[in-house]
């Protein structure tokens, strides 16, 4: 991580050429004070022991750790803060691979975070789904060049109008889907990420199995091509899917995808309750999910607001300020309960996320296994 902009004014010197956080819009003013200098570098250390707590550390040739994540409107959100910036990038800095859903045209704060993160993490990008349903989105990954690296394989997931019933009523998914492959040591997997329609209620619900119908026959026919190398696929992303949408679940199951145990049943969204995002995997037997002393899967969804823009009265006194700021109307911010209110609500989601990170440790070394097998087929 790049942390030079949190340190004192004294200590930059010749440094100052290599700052990140300037506000172009204001003759390149510098967007960190000296309290929240103080105050985020504080934050980061809470973040990382509780990273270190809850995630497994990156080992040499042993595991990968792979994250998806939906950043709220990553690149539409003014207001989003340089030390919220900093919280991202950290977030990231603990994983080797994290799919981004939500990153939206302008990407101004995207390009800062890969900066924070340093020049080993590379990325790709789709290009946004234009139309009012694309929602000006578009679909990364994040990658630790040094752990992972890409295939060359990379494209989107576009429906045959064929797969469309007579009078379908989508006939592509409305945030176009990529689909991207990476290599790690001599393990070759692909990723799909998706951002499927949300909304309860019939109708809705009608339209996103219809969407995961269509991309299950996609990637069914890509499975099973002989063409198709990277055999080892994984779906993820903000897939939408409510606690009753076990129907929707039996589509991608029905073709051979098994959900990760480690996240069966885990709210993902900020409110913990709904189960929106999703890790699917149509893998080989030497594609293995690492597994702690107990035998239980190494996976979960990291509550990143346990950590930093905490829910304490004390805590939020620090951003009165910066709400106050930010707010259209902030007459109604006059006391505690009410700054409270839209601090959970509103302005700590649009700082970092409605959405939590999900991650799987994927174990990388199974050598003995391979051969074992090999040993016994002859």
């Amino acid at each position: 991580m790049w942390y030079n902009d949190l340190r004192p004014d004294s200590e930059l010197l010749n440094d100052r050429y290599s700052l990140i956080m300037l506000d172009e819009a204001d003759h390149y003013k510098r967007m960190l004070d000296d309290p929240a200098k103080k105050r985020t570098l504080s934050n980061l250390l809470r973040l990382r022991q509780g990273l270190l707590a809850n995630v497994p550390k990156k080992t040499v040739d042993n595991n990968l750790l792979l994250c998806s994540w939906n950043i709220k409107n990553f690149g539409t959100l003014k207001d989003r803060t340089a030390e919220s910036l900093y919280y991202i990038a950290e977030i990231i800095n603990a994983f080797d691979i994290v799919a981004v859903q939500e990153i939206n045209r302008d990407l101004s704060d995207f390009k800062k975070v890969l900066r924070l993160l340093g020049s080993h993490w590379k990325y790709t990008l789709s290009d946004v789904t234009e139309g009012n349903a694309g929602n000006d989105e578009r679909f990364g990954f994040i990658y630790d060049s040094r752990r992972v690296t890409h295939s060359g394989l990379s494209g989107e997931i576009v429906i045959a109008p064929e797969l469309a019933a007579d009078n379908a009523i989508i006939r592509q998914l409305k945030r176009t889907p990529t689909f991207t492959g990476f290599e790690s040591g001599w393990r070759k997997f692909s990723i799909v990420s998706v951002h499927l329609h949300p909304g309860e209620g019939d109708a809705n619900e009608t339209l996103r199995k219809e969407e995961v119908r269509l991309l299950m026959e996609v990637l069914d026919k890509k499975i099973s091509s002989a063409a198709f190398i990277n055999r080892n696929m994984i779906i993820l992303g903000d897939t939408n899917l409510y606690k009753d949408d076990s129907a929707i679940v039996e589509l991608i199951t029905d073709h051979d995808f098994i959900e990760s145990e480690a996240l069966v049943g885990r709210f993902t969204n900020t409110s913990l309750s709904q189960i929106y995002d999703r890790l699917f995997l149509n893998v080989n037997d030497y594609f293995k999910i690492a597994k702690d002393d107990l035998g239980n899967e190494q996976g979960g969804v990291f509550n990143l607001f346990d950590y930093v823009y905490i829910n304490t009265t004390a805590e939020i006194a620090n951003y009165h300020l910066l709400m106050t700021s930010h707010k259209d109307d902030p007459s109604n911010l006059t006391d505690d309960a009410s700054f409270k209110s839209y601090f959970n609500r509103y302005w700590k989601r649009n700082q970092m996320s409605d959405h939590l990170p999900v991650w799987l440790e994927l174990q990388t070394e199974s050598s003995d296994e391979f051969l074992s097998s090999k040993f016994r087929n002859l």
